[in-house]
């Protein structure tokens, strides 16, 4: 399950660590992509540093940093699936509150044990108009051993967004979907058991942290 395998952990490794840029495709959207993953980095270098920020503010700029560079409503709504229109509009409301939190939560601790780390952009591969897949390597600062790291960014020509990351292969979006997926199978309640789930999940780990 998503909690115990914590699948999104090496993809915020990203808010913590230097960049090298091997090499970019010669194109306009292409090398936004590449710089839009490395500011990303840059710029949560210096906010895991701000060690003179008061934490509560800390997690609000670390919200923001999440809002402004994921696409959080639609990851939210590729890991619910065809349970998305199941759902009330209360439910939906609550379920986007809580995916934020959960992310946020989760991850916010993470950053210094990945200070120092490094990601190594090695190509951009364009999609289409609109999306690129952005091809990394990444270390953490403990481990030599690079991860396979690929971060899908579409973009509408202005704003560019984080779509899906792929660790070693595995997509985050779709290993939410069946996370999410299995607990509303296994529950009596539907999307009612998944929204217990998240709530149980964020106020413990707010609890520890």
């Amino acid at each position: 399950m998503f909690f115990r395998r914590c699948a999104l952990g090496p993809i915020l490794l990203v808010f913590s660590c230097s960049v090298l840029v091997n090499a970019v495709v010669a194109d306009n959207h292409g090398d936004k992509s590449a710089y839009f993953i490395r500011s990303l980095a840059e710029n949560a270098i210096n906010f895991a540093t701000d060690l003179d920020t008061p934490r509560p503010k800390r997690i609000e700029k670390f919200r923001e940093m999440v809002n402004e560079s994921f696409a959080i409503r639609s990851l939210a709504k590729r890991a619910l699936g065809r349970y998305w229109r199941l759902a009330s509009e209360n439910q939906k409301r609550r379920y986007l509150d809580l995916f934020e939190d959960l992310m946020v939560v989760t991850y916010f601790d993470r950053l210094s044990a990945y200070a120092g780390g490094e990601l190594d952009v090695l190509s951009v591969r364009m999609d289409d108009n609109f999306i690129s897949t952005v091809f990394s390597h990444v270390r953490s600062r403990s481990d030599a051993k690079a991860v396979r790291t690929e971060w899908v960014v579409g973009t509408n020509g202005a704003i560019s967004k984080i779509l899906d990351v792929k660790i070693e292969g595995v997509s985050m979006a779709q290993t939410l979907h069946a996370d999410f997926g299995s607990i509303i199978r296994r529950g009596k309640q539907g999307i009612a058991d998944l929204l217990y789930e998240l709530e149980r999940k964020t106020l413990a780990l707010r609890v520890e942290n």
